[in-house]
């Protein structure tokens, strides 16, 4: 196992507006992209389970030519609203480090 901290090139979060959350996560080869896709962990399903949103509600892209996969989701509180603690969306991506890749 390894976890996405450890093999992603980049992993980030932004909003997406005020009332979305895109996270990247960008590999630095092919190989490790393909090796990533092949396991099936980055998916709608991962996503609503670590954001506490309905797998129906993430829009995920794979994209091979970047060797990157994107998932757009609904923030659970807007940006800058009472009880936003990251108003850019910029730490949001945290919880995905953790997750582990088969090998």
């Amino acid at each position: 196992m390894a976890r996405i901290r450890d093999i992603a090139k980049v992993c980030k979060s932004k909003n997406a507006g005020p009332f979305d959350l895109t996270i990247d996560v960008v590999f630095e080869d092919d190989a490790t992209f393909e090796r990533v896709a092949a396991t099936g962990v980055l998916s709608p399903a991962l996503f609503a389970r670590l954001y506490g949103v309905a797998e129906q509600d993430v829009l995920f892209t794979p994209y091979p030519a970047g060797r990157a996969f994107k998932a757009t989701l609904p923030r659970l509180i807007p940006a800058g609203d009472i009880g936003d603690t990251d108003v850019y969306g910029a730490q949001q991506h945290a919880p995905l480090l953790e997750v582990d890749v088969p090998t």
